[in-house]
């Protein structure tokens, strides 16, 4: 089982901060092959890697990068709005209780039970930050493959359009619905953490 620590929101160390941009940059650029900044030839940090931005970042105690996601406010400019509209049938949801997910980054070292950990992890750290702080909502931008797991988490997700190709890959936008009901869903779907298990213990 992985050891895991959660730095939420600002309060992230520098050395978690750039083990994660470091994992971006490995996952997005030097696998996925994307197109986009890397600084010092190092990490992968974009224009919404701003003082608006908030991170969850899952780490080993050692600082050891596992898994992490970007959350951006849909009041301001973010991927979804920005590059990817026409996607949108009825325009991108946007709103103060709507964030946008980016960034979701699963480290390349982890063993496949371990990837499968740490996805779980965040994937129910994501629920209980958006019943914390008032979010009712996520959306994001995702290749077809990713969309079709995002769908088996159990979570309420529904497209925001048709996909359409676009530079080589099929896209998808989507929107997550996060409600009361949302922890016992995807624990029905499986997915399952020891460190957040209950999401909405504290109702």
């Amino acid at each position: 089982m992985l050891n895991v620590t959660t730095f939420e929101g600002k309060e992230a160390p520098d050395e978690a901060m750039r083990a994660m941009f470091a994992a971006r940059k490995s996952v997005f650029v030097d696998l996925l092959k994307w197109d986009v900044p890397v600084l010092a030839g190092k990490y992968e940090i974009d224009q919404f890697d701003n003082e608006h931005a908030r991170y969850l970042i899952l780490s080993e105690q050692d600082g050891t990068h596992l898994a992490s996601t970007r959350i951006l406010p849909t009041t301001r400019a973010h991927i979804l709005g920005s590059f990817y509209a026409g996607f949108c049938a009825d325009g991108p949801p946007c709103g103060p209780t709507i964030r946008e997910i980016t960034r979701f980054c699963l480290d390349r070292r982890l063993r496949a039970a371990d990837r499968r950990e740490a996805r779980d992890a965040l994937v129910c750290r994501l629920v209980e930050c958006a019943l914390m702080n008032g979010i009712t909502g996520y959306t994001a931008i995702a290749s077809e493959g990713w969309f079709r797991q995002v769908l088996a988490f159990g979570w309420t997700c529904r497209p925001l359009g048709p996909p359409r190709h676009h530079e080589g890959e099929m896209l998808a936008a989507l929107y997550i619905e996060i409600d009361r009901d949302t922890p016992q869903r995807i624990l029905d779907a499986g997915i399952v953490s020891p460190w957040f298990s209950n999401p909405l213990a504290a109702n």
